[in-house]
């Protein structure tokens, strides 16, 4: 039902963009977000968005360097993210839910296979 792609091998300071493909029981009112784990590290959030409403947040180590956007005629929910740093890299999860603010993993029931981004120095 989420579909993640785009990651891949970049520099530091590079730029890469996220897609996720929503289909299925994704409710339009729901919350799309993304969230990052690192080798021996927990899931963490990056950013989230509403399909209808809501001005988007995010964590603040991405605070404006990443950026969530949606796109509705296609259900696709993108992350473009700049200034990428070695610290950026990490398996990038998409998920959905219906916790409009939530910051953890537990406000989120659906959840995408991931796409691995990483970022050389």
């Amino acid at each position: 039902q989420l579909q993640a792609s785009g990651g891949g091998l970049v520099q530091a300071g590079d730029s890469l963009r996220l897609s996720c493909a929503a289909s299925g029981r994704i409710f339009s009112s729901y919350v799309m977000g993304w969230f990052r784990q690192a080798p021996g590290k927990e899931r963490e959030f990056v950013a989230a968005i509403r399909w209808t409403g809501g001005s988007p947040f995010y964590s603040d180590s991405v605070k404006g360097r990443f950026t969530i956007s949606k796109d509705h005629a296609k259900a696709t929910v993108y992350l473009q993210m700049n200034s990428l740093l070695p610290d950026d890299t990490a398996v990038y999860y998409c998920a959905a839910g219906p916790v409009w603010g939530s910051r953890v993993a537990a406000g989120y029931n659906h959840w995408g296979q991931g796409t691995l981004v990483t970022v050389s120095s």
